[in-house]
């Protein structure tokens, strides 16, 4: 008995451990795919889903809201460099203190829900080597400026904020000291995020203005926009809080300006956004016609984007002949472009009618290479947007091309792309160029992948495209799924670079062979344990499409599995006890959709029709 009462404080400190390692991998996944992919989404989607996992699971509070902060710190360890990190880092310390206050207006249990995030810091500053690479990888504290955030938000109090930032700053004591003389003078992201976010504000207040008749100040608050990684600092901030759309709003309506510098730097801007974070943050609510931006058409009808084939004999690279024909005459004989009285819409919307001219007249010896260099050099120099439009149908063309006739184009693409940096003193060009190259390095990824052509894009100093084709030459996907899924087994949870690997395989596969092929995944297995930790993250990768996947397992793969008595072997237990149990899970997840469809549709009176 005295043996036994003596082990109570080690039976509980082990108790304690057990609870900091017990770890949620749907929870995980949800906020590491949050993060990774829908940096722009409203915050109350993922509030409810996370509460309805939180539930399912009984998770208890402080660990649920550990389980977050977790998967917070690793997926901005594990952010690639550049603008997916500056993501990332909006999301940890933006999105999330605001995903928190929702969470705060849910019932918790007895607890003061200011005492369960308190909880779950003191249970996070536990994780010292996760903080300590956090802090190595952002080059600063990023707890205490986390427990700050946490404490305007109302989600700490000052006294618990000031408790946890003693202990973390005590802890960074001891904790191992890799600043470089490279970094040392480097401004670390989460600061610069956290600053960033009062400005978008200020710059929404700029847009706002009329700008008609004094553009300056517009141009001048766009430009410097433009320098180091500043736009990509200010499109986070403004994607985690919700006022990205509003922005690119904005720009679509100051894009119509005549001023050539003011169009050219919003066209740019756009084509950005769209190109980071999706083309459905430009596009406007349904509205009277004829009052749709110019850039949200030329973006819908023009611009190539992954998985999205373009006609490049489609009306909308086909205006008006005379307008071509002018253009043409412009390019070839001007050898300085005026960028005055010019209708830049219109010269973007001619653009691929006058480079499929011009190329024409080239493969047929009317022109020659020199001649077809000067009159890229006059596209590129001035107005990069032309060069973006001229590419975007030069793109839609190759595709159409046999390898043996696709030489002529790939090279006017080269042209393009290379910047006239030496003799060019247009104010913003070199950062316009920049933002230039990163456009058509996206644009001509399909194309040139395809061709298994190269074309050197203009050096940003950050890898552009950093989830660009993950998935091995020459190896069915069948043994990509398998082998991922087995390493995400072992690892226990899922991590952001295999995410991008299950949604290509999903986009790739379709929605029930990726299906079927994981459940076959999870029916292998012969140990409880590893049983149930398959199907929760089975669970955690169908959040790539939820309702879809949820709806194939109800209603073919599990159908398929109990009629067929020569696979009821499979069904047995542990795989086929642990699927079972899951599904009350997915049954809720269906009726959480089909309420939520319903209340829609009651919305939009059209319940006749149901």
């Amino acid at each position: 008995c005295i043996g036994l009462v003596k082990s109570i404080p080690t039976m509980l400190s082990v108790h304690a451990e057990q609870l900091n390692k017990t770890g949620f991998p749907t929870i995980h996944a949800v906020v590491l795919l949050e993060g990774t992919m829908n940096l722009t989404g409203e915050p109350q989607p993922l509030v409810e889903q996370l509460m309805m996992v939180k539930r399912m699971q009984r998770i208890p509070s402080p660990l649920f809201i550990l389980e977050i902060w977790k998967a917070c710190f690793v997926g901005l360890i594990e952010s690639p460099e550049g603008t997916e990190e500056l993501k990332w880092t909006a999301f940890t310390f933006l999105k999330i203190p605001q995903v928190l206050v929702k969470l705060k207006k849910y019932p918790q249990g007895e607890k003061d829900f200011t005492e369960d995030v308190n909880c779950a810091f003191e249970f996070l500053l536990k994780l010292t080597p996760l903080l300590d690479k956090a802090d190595q990888r952002c080059n600063c504290d990023c707890t205490s400026l986390l427990f700050q955030e946490c404490g305007k938000q109302g989600l700490l109090s000052e006294a618990n904020m000031n408790n946890l930032i003693a202990k973390r700053t005590a802890d960074r004591e001891h904790a191992p000291r890799l600043k470089s003389p490279e970094n040392a003078n480097i401004q670390p992201n989460p600061g610069l995020i956290l600053r960033a976010e009062p400005t978008v504000t200020n710059i929404l207040k700029t847009m706002d203005s009329d700008h008609s008749k004094t553009p300056e100040g517009l141009l001048g608050v766009l430009g410097h926009m433009l320098s180091g990684k500043s736009l990509d600092l200010l499109l986070a901030a403004a994607a985690a809080t919700g006022k990205l759309k509003v922005f690119a709003r904005n720009l679509s309506t100051k894009a119509a300006s005549v001023r050539a510098l003011l169009f050219d730097i919003s066209f740019l801007m756009l084509c950005h956004v769209a190109q980071t974070y999706g083309s459905e943050v430009i596009l406007s609510e349904a509205g009277p016609p004829g009052e749709v931006p110019f850039f949200e058409t030329w973006m819908q009808t023009c611009m190539p984007e992954e998985g999205k084939i373009l006609n490049p004999d489609h009306p909308c690279f086909r205006p008006d002949s005379t307008k071509v024909e002018s253009l043409v005459a412009l390019l070839n004989n001007s050898s300085e472009m005026k960028l005055v009285q010019m209708k830049w819409q219109e010269a973007c919307l001619s653009i691929s009618a006058a480079i499929l001219e011009i190329l024409n007249a080239w493969e047929n010896g009317v022109l020659t290479f020199e001649s077809v260099q000067k009159i890229t050099d006059n596209i590129k120099g001035k107005v990069c947007s032309m060069a973006v439009c001229a590419v975007a149908w030069l793109v839609a063309h190759v595709r159409m091309l046999g390898l043996d006739e696709r030489e002529k184009s790939l090279q006017m693409i080269r042209q393009l792309a290379t910047p006239l940096y030496a003799e060019n003193t247009l104010q913003f060009y070199s950062e316009r160029v920049v933002i230039m190259s990163s456009i058509l390095e996206h644009m001509c990824a399909d194309v040139l992948q395809q061709t298994a052509a190269n074309i050197k894009f203009s050096a940003t100093g950050v890898v552009t495209m950093p989830y660009w084709n993950f998935l091995p030459a020459k190896k069915p996907i069948k043994e990509v799924l398998m082998g991922v899924f087995s390493k995400v087994l072992e690892k226990g949870w899922v991590d952001s670079r295999s995410i991008h690997i299950f949604d290509t395989l999903l986009h790739m596969g379709g929605v029930y062979w990726f299906c079927n092929n994981l459940v076959k995944e999870l029916l292998k297995e012969t140990r409880k344990e590893h049983a149930m930790r398959a199907v929760e993250l089975l669970y955690s990768i169908f959040c790539l499409d939820m309702q879809q996947l949820t709806l194939t397992l109800l209603g073919h793969i599990l159908p398929n599995l109990l009629t067929d008595s020569s696979k009821w072997h499979m069904l047995m237990d542990p795989p086929g006890k642990a699927l079972a149990n899951k599904l009350q899970t997915y049954f809720s997840c269906l009726q959480c959709h089909f309420q939520n469809l319903h209340l829609q549709i009651s919305q939009d009176h059209q319940t006749s029709d149901c």
